[in-house]
């Protein structure tokens, strides 16, 4: 960042913020799910998870690859230290003042430790997939369709992701059938909220370019 104009620096700085937010909710929200259809669930986490992809996406297009592994190794490494923290408090005595959360709280944030480890791992895969194919897309259509090549990636990327998460995160957990009726609308529907976020992507495109008509993406 620091070969950016100061105003550039301010717009990465706030896109990345945006990046870490959507990241850590996801890990620490995304525990409750929610009924489907078909008799299928899905965590809330698909609201915001989409932030996360179509964010390396935007910052990739306008700042270039390199930029967009930052925010990827930022990711990894804000999940990376959530989960530390996480087992740190785990494992502290507790005092007699808040005993009355005691259950409530070791329930949740033990499954918290398990959602984040399998978060790392879907992470730091399914991110990577998704640098990796967006740029072997936009190598192949030059600077045009960023719509397209923003949802290719994301379609293959959130496969990765949808598959590790939800294998590490609920194994054991849940039945392998209830597994499968899981994976597969998460998959989908992370998907198209994707698609129903590009015009976001876009927008947040022409915020970080400036209006610059030489770098108009189509």
């Amino acid at each position: 960042m620091e070969q950016l104009a100061p105003r550039d620096q301010k717009k990465v700085f706030v896109c990345l913020v945006l990046y870490i937010t959507a990241l850590i909710a996801s890990n620490t929200l995304g525990i409750k799910t929610m009924p489907f259809l078909f008799g299928t669930h899905l965590s809330v986490s698909v609201f915001y998870f989409p932030f996360v992809f179509l964010m390396t996406d935007i910052i990739g297009e306008v700042y270039g690859k390199k930029l967009a592994r930052q925010f990827v190794f930022a990711g990894f490494f804000a999940v990376l230290s959530f989960m530390v923290f996480n087992i740190i408090s785990m494992l502290m005595p507790w005092s007699v003042a808040s005993m009355w959360a005691h259950d409530a709280y070791n329930t949740l944030y033990s499954v918290s430790i398990r959602i984040s480890i399998a978060s790392v791992l879907a992470f730091a895969i399914g991110e990577y997939q998704d640098v990796l194919a967006f740029f072997f897309f936009k190598a192949r259509q030059g600077s045009k369709y960023f719509w397209l090549r923003s949802n290719l990636s994301n379609i293959w990327s959130q496969l990765f992701d949808t598959v590790i998460f939800t294998v590490v995160a609920f194994a054991g957990i849940y039945s392998n059938h209830k597994l499968i009726l899981m994976i597969i609308p998460w998959w989908i529907y992370k998907v198209l909220m994707g698609v129903a976020y590009t015009p976001l992507s876009y927008l947040g495109i022409k915020l970080l370019r400036d209006n610059d008509t030489s770098k108009t993406t189509a």
